[in-house]
């Protein structure tokens, strides 16, 4: 959607954090501190918190300051005290911003009224949503707005799915061909402290597996017609299989990934009559008893959320029924500092001078993308700090891949291992 309007451009702050007191926000408002105060900036950035409670704003922005060894950050960020469910409120927060990072979820419960208050004032929106349903559903409700404002509205900035979405333009570019077809392995690290995730991402999931048949009809309303195939058709893999690439089981990956990655295609083959590229995503789980635990989570997970009381039962004890990786407290800074991603990429196309509407594909490539469990804050943050005119989220992001490539991206790092011919 089209660049920040000049009315945005005179407003008291740059951005604003919203939800910056809670577990994503108060992240986010930390890096986005660190930037702020680097090289590039110096200081110069205007930018606020939002929340309702002032305290707990400026709770957050103590712990910042500490952190960063900069007690004058409590007296440079400015406080906008703002209410989700109250619209007036949330228009007078977008009033003052030119960007709001909107780090109140889930986003399906709290995310649509931002959208439209920020709309409304011409105002830009960024969250880190890996809710399909609420993607799709305000590309189709507010992209035309948006457009008419001259504003962004970008979804999925975080760890869902910038890797993915990313990491297939990635691979692409590194080919020397056309890229037709790519599979992405997921794998988590923790250090000696565990890891374990926020419950925000579980009742995500909870709620998003509950709703299939809403997000189906929404597609329909959509309206999409389905992607050329371009060279052989990817074959999925099954529920529970193991991967000769890593000597482990895998099984496929239950987040955005696919529906974020299919949405960018769509545009690149629709817009710019560029090679659409067929996708798939799987994560990595281990040997034989992470398999066993894995099934019957999952079988009872499915079970429950049918209905309105498994969901309850879900939503109140996440850790008993997530085996101890989703809990209400998220996790601790010890656990972030210890825990690491790895995503790798294997493509397939063809060679340069090959029709890819002729024969096999005849070439391969594997790239990897590696990061810190707080990808989505370095991400999110660059993201937005990116003031140069867009006409598409596309556009945004592959600046963004391209500075965190050449710089090491806050300890992101992309590498391409390898390209070579298939045998005929």
């Amino acid at each position: 959607m089209a660049t920040r309007s000049g009315a945005a451009a005179g407003r008291p702050y740059e951005l604003v954090v919203f939800g910056a007191s809670g577990f994503t926000g108060h992240f986010v408002a930390e890096e986005l501190a660190r930037v702020a105060a680097g090289a590039e900036l110096r200081g110069s950035l205007r930018w606020a918190v939002a929340g309702r409670s002032r305290d707990k704003l400026q709770g957050a922005l103590d712990r910042a300051a500490e952190r960063l060894g900069k007690p004058e950050l409590k007296s440079e960020v400015g406080i906008i005290l703002c209410d989700v469910s109250d619209p007036s409120s949330l228009a007078d927060m977008a009033k003052q911003a030119a960007v709001v990072l909107n780090c109140v979820g889930p986003y399906r419960f709290f995310g649509e009224p931002v959208v439209k208050a920020c709309v409304e004032n011409g105002t830009s929106c960024v969250d880190i949503s890996g809710e399909p349903q609420f993607l799709e559903g305000m590309y189709l409700k507010y992209n035309d707005k948006a457009a008419e404002k001259g504003v962004y509205v970008v979804g999925s900035s975080g760890f869902d799915s910038i890797p993915a979405d990313m990491g297939v333009l990635y691979t692409r570019d590194n080919l020397k061909g056309t890229l037709t077809a790519v599979e992405s392995f997921l794998t988590v690290k923790s250090g000696p402290e565990g890891y374990s995730i926020h419950d925000g991402t579980w009742k995500s999931a909870i709620h998003g597996l509950a709703d299939q048949d809403n997000l189906r009809k929404l597609r329909k309303q959509i309206g999409h017609k389905p992607l050329p195939i371009i060279g052989a058709k990817l074959k999925r893999r099954g529920l529970v299989f193991y991967s000769q690439e890593f000597k482990e089981y895998s099984i496929p990956f239950m987040g955005s990934d696919v529906s974020v990655v299919k949405r960018t295609q769509r545009y690149l083959h629709t817009d710019l009559q560029e090679t659409p590229v067929q996708y798939a995503a799987y994560a990595t789980v281990g040997g034989i008893p992470s398999v066993i635990k894995l099934m019957f989570a999952g079988l009872l997970f499915f079970l429950l959320v049918k209905f309105s009381f498994g969901r309850n039962l879900l939503t109140k004890y996440p850790e008993l029924f997530s085996c101890g990786r989703f809990t209400k407290k998220g996790p601790t800074q010890k656990q972030i500092d210890g825990s690491s991603f790895t995503m790798t990429f294997f493509g397939e196309g063809y060679c340069e001078g090959q029709d890819p509407q002729e024969g096999k594909p005849n070439v391969k490539i594997c790239t990897q993308v590696k990061g810190p469990a707080v990808l989505q804050n370095t991400v999110y943050t660059r993201l937005l700090l990116d003031r140069r005119k867009r006409k598409r989220t596309h556009s945004v992001c592959k600046r963004v891949l391209s500075q965190m490539v050449e710089a090491g991206g806050s300890g992101v790092t992309w590498v391409s291992f390898w390209s070579r011919k298939m045998k005929a």
